[in-house]
């Protein structure tokens, strides 16, 4: 379908089912054309204290948090394809040799609510197929975006395990919003206490704030 065809066809979808765009409110569109451009990707590689390098594709601010935020926690699943295709560029520049890609396990108490994971949503639309399933939902006291980074940590620390044992099996983690990276980090270290390589990480984004602002494009 051509760009005349496909715009033809949103219009005529908006009429039917009339949408705000997710990152500026502009009328008749999941994302228009402005903010899908500030969806286009930056990789960079950031390292955690435990040696995790996690490579994430776009700054979590602006029009990037407000569509991340509106598919996560405003039902907004029509903006899940647009939000793949980067999360798809951090996966391959994460991925080395033959590997298998795991999310961080959702909250029961989050899927609950929103009726979805977000994470193995985008996994799905990525094209790189469906995640292992070989870490238990994590069990945490607190919600982890009210803390603080030390508090994130504490946590979650030792609240992931592993189903299963994993000696000889290779992982790509994944995840959507790297804040400060006290997620995969307990990822990680399950996997790794299970048998497995954790190879790296991949995030659709990550905060200035936390990890700062110089980014270089795909090499």
């Amino acid at each position: 379908m051509n760009r005349f065809l496909l715009d033809a066809a949103l219009d005529a979808w908006s009429v039917l089912l009339p949408v705000a765009c997710a990152g500026c409110g502009a009328d008749d569109r999941g994302l228009c054309d402005g903010c899908r451009r500030s969806l286009e990707p930056l990789p960079r590689v950031l390292l955690l204290a435990d040696g995790t390098a996690v490579t994430s594709a776009l700054r979590y601010e602006g029009t990037v948090r407000r569509a991340i935020l509106g598919f996560k926690e405003q039902g907004r699943t029509d903006v899940a394809s647009a939000l793949a295709r980067p999360l798809a560029i951090a996966i391959s520049a994460a991925v080395d040799g033959r590997v298998e890609l795991v999310t961080a396990p959702s909250r029961r108490a989050s899927f609950r609510r929103r009726g979805y994971d977000p994470v193995a949503v985008l996994v799905r639309k990525t094209g790189f197929g469906a995640t292992a399933r070989v870490l238990a939902a994590p069990v945490v006291a607190s919600q982890q975006k009210s803390l603080g980074r030390q508090d994130r940590e504490l946590n979650l620390a030792g609240s992931m395990r592993a189903t299963t044992r994993l000696n000889g099996r290779r992982f790509v983690i994944v995840d959507d919003v790297l804040t400060t990276g006290a997620t995969i980090t307990e990822a990680a270290r399950a996997l790794r206490e299970a048998g497995a390589e954790v190879v790296a990480a991949a995030t659709l984004a990550d905060t200035p704030k936390r990890f700062g602002d110089s980014r270089t494009g795909p090499k």
